[in-house]
């Protein structure tokens, strides 16, 4: 996970993150990874509006998200 991780945050892309949080709840997420630092990376999150510190572990899944896609939605 920790390579997808910095492969995105080197092409500059934005994905879409599934995450659990401390609580155990699941959520979709659209990020814009800023930096990785060892168990842990910094994203601005557009579904909170606002920079966080994300656990690598609790990642479930990422998928980039398409320049089409960025245009549309």
């Amino acid at each position: 996970m920790k390579e997808q991780l910095l492969k995105a945050m080197q092409r500059n892309q934005l994905v879409y993150m599934m995450y659990v949080s401390k609580s155990g709840e699941v959520t979709k997420r659209r990020i814009k990874i800023i930096k990785i630092m060892g168990d842990s990376f910094q994203a601005f999150c557009f579904t909170r509006q606002a920079k966080r510190t994300f656990i690598i572990n609790n990642v479930l899944a990422v998928v980039p998200i398409s320049q089409r896609k960025r245009e549309i939605g």
